[in-house]
């Protein structure tokens, strides 16, 4: 069977809020699960401005920028086993994928990391074991100085 380009874009479109819907709805079972949502009573409204204990933070958004990171945890889940895997700059596929993190306390919230400068890319590079003109590749837009100078 032949899907036209308008229908194919269609069908990805639905698969991407899909997945998402699906990260919601498994982000919502979490909070009853482990017991701190149990009395959750939620609009749509409360949904969309957050008023729900716990964040679900992903690699590659702003509170964590670094898409790399995808690669450790796609080797501790073994993604690969059930057909997920990472492009070379580390884009899921398929493309209708999603990950996150659930963070529980009462006081977590979602933040994005400010302008990064040059001695904390290096203290970051060194900590995560590459070079720092790697650690600039991934987190480029938000270097505040550049270019990186030689050590």
């Amino acid at each position: 069977m032949r899907i036209g380009c308008r229908r194919l874009l269609l069908v990805k479109a639905l698969a991407d809020r899909l997945a998402e819907a699906a990260a919601e709805w498994l982000h919502h079972r979490v909070r009853r699960e482990w017991g701190y949502g149990l009395t959750e009573r939620l609009s749509v409204e409360d949904m969309l401005r957050e008023r729900f204990r716990g964040i679900r933070p992903a690699f590659g958004y702003p509170a964590c920028p670094d898409h790399s990171e995808k690669r450790t945890l796609f080797r501790l889940l073994d993604a690969g086993r059930v057909g997920l895997g990472l492009t070379e700059s580390c884009a899921m596929t398929p493309a209708a994928s999603v990950s996150g993190l659930y963070l529980a306390h009462p006081k977590a919230r979602y933040f994005a990391v400010g302008p990064i400068g040059e001695e904390q890319l290096r203290d970051y590079a060194r900590r995560k074991g590459i070079p720092p003109e790697e650690a600039a590749r991934w987190l480029g837009p938000l270097l505040a100085e550049r270019p990186l100078a030689p050590a």
